[in-house]
């Protein structure tokens, strides 16, 4: 037992630390899945840029002459060195004004470099000629989404500019901390950035995790439940164990003594002279016969539960009579001569049912016996029935409440503290419950401390 204890606390520790590595995993993979669905509204939001700025010169007619310029010429050369793209901005004369830093996200190729290349140039030529169309901004922003499968209540861009301040759009989208938000930068020559504010896409996400994480709380479930099946199971085995350990003993003390008194008894016939004595030698001779008597029963409950277990016991049934067949187990029981007993029998006189006579015999014997066995110096029992059933009463020591519900299990025996003189094997009750069961009868019991006890077999199978 402290090999499979331990054993299955290496194992419990083993599927603990396993489902630790899962649940990392899982985090894991939320993180990576909630970086990529970032990376793919920063691709919808850019997108949406080119879409706009686009469809700006396809709304307004062409003007018939651009606008004078009056600030500098400005001419501008790109380059890329690692993940940082510099921009050198230079004037009509060749020298450098400035040179700008724009850091390019992880995974950013060449073909995403073009594309961002095509709108600067289209926001350097056509943002000075019409205006921004934000509402326009912000629905081909949310139809990219859509296209992508990413569903959220709330997606709104502002346009910020280099100082910071928004030129167009809702400012409250700032204040709002429940929101996400990514930005691009769709002009490097003045600085100016979009910033796209969405609620959190906590459904896409789940949705591209939905079959890791199905299949792990499955997993976690089906392995729950088999551990608990398993240690339910054998904390039933060990407890079989206990109780059949139990039972060898108290069936070696059964079988013991009636054996040791036998020999007694017949010892003393052999050793003394009993001839001129005949009470005593009809005494040694009752006794002994009394024990062997007893250990029969023993036996033949035995046999019967190893018979019962193989399920190949028959019952031979016929006609019995009840009250004279009651009387000869009660006159039997009543030369025991252990204490003062008294049997009454009020079983009605045409009472008749259909049952295994010997197996009806070692009922009603073990029914009576117990009544004998759990009472004080002596015992009054009535056994009353008719056709419909049979009961056992007795004024004996009675059962506990907390009892009555584990009396007819196998190998069960009711706590008595440290009483030696009760004793048994717990498949006494088992036994009459077996029997009944497969002659197609009932078995109850009313009992109260100190009250004694009521057993009632029904032959109908209902309960009375």
């Amino acid at each position: 037992m402290k090999r499979f204890r331990l054993y299955s606390t290496l194992i419990v520790a083993i599927l603990v630390i396993l489902l630790g590595y899962n649940t990392y995993c899982i985090v894991q993979l939320y993180k990576s899945i909630a970086r990529q669905t970032t990376e793919l509204v920063t691709q919808s939001l850019r997108d949406a840029d080119l879409d706009e700025i686009l469809n700006r010169a396809k709304k307004y007619p062409v003007p018939d002459s651009l606008p004078p310029y009056r600030g500098k010429q400005l001419s501008q050369s790109r380059s890329i060195h690692g993940d940082t793209l510099y921009i050198v901005v230079a004037d009509d004369n060749g020298d450098i004004s400035e040179i700008r830093k724009e850091p390019l996200a992880p995974g950013t190729n060449y073909s995403d470099i073009m594309v961002n290349e095509i709108g600067y140039g289209a926001h350097q030529t056509i943002g000075p000629m019409y205006p921004l169309d934000i509402a326009d901004l912000d629905s081909l922003f949310r139809l990219s989404l859509s296209r992508k499968g990413i569903a959220t209540d709330t997606a709104a861009i502002i346009s910020v500019a280099a100082d910071g301040r928004v030129t167009a759009g809702d400012p409250s989208l700032r204040r709002d901390s429940r929101l996400d938000s990514v930005s691009i930068c769709y002009n490097i020559m003045t600085g100016g950035r979009y910033v796209a504010y969405y609620s959190s896409p906590l459904g896409y996400i789940l949705t591209q995790m939905t079959g890791i994480i199905v299949s792990a709380v499955a997993l976690v479930i089906i392995i729950t439940v088999a551990l608990w099946y398993l240690f339910r199971t054998v904390s039933r085995l060990r407890t079989i164990e206990e109780m059949k350990d139990d039972f060898v003993s108290n069936m070696t003390h059964e079988l013991k003594t009636p054996i040791a008194i036998a020999y007694s008894a017949n010892d003393a016939l052999l050793n003394y002279d009993t001839s001129n004595d005949p009470s005593r030698k009809e005494a040694y001779l009752r006794i002994a016969n009394r024990q062997l008597k007893r250990l029969s029963e023993l036996v033949e409950n035995i046999l019967a539960m190893s018979m019962e277990r193989r399920r190949t016991m028959r019952l031979r049934c016929e006609a019995v009579l009840l009250r004279p067949f009651v009387e000869e187990i009660a006159a039997g029981q009543r030369m025991r001569g252990d204490k003062k007993i008294i049997i009454d029998v009020a079983v009605t006189g045409d009472a008749v049912t259909e049952a295994d006579r010997t197996h009806l015999a070692n009922v009603l014997n073990n029914l009576i016996d117990n009544a004998i066995k759990y009472s004080g110096d002596s015992v009054r029992i009535t056994v009353t029935g008719d056709s419909r059933g049979i009961s056992v009463a007795d004024d004996g020591i009675g059962i506990p409440a907390k009892a009555l519900p584990y009396l007819f299990n196998k190998f069960y025996r009711v706590p008595h503290g440290n009483r030696q003189d009760v004793r048994g094997y717990g498949i006494g009750l088992y036994y009459v419950k077996s029997i009944s069961e497969k002659m197609g009868w009932t078995v109850g019991v009313r009992s109260k401390e100190g009250e004694g006890s009521v057993f009632t077999i029904n032959f109908n199978g209902d309960e009375r």
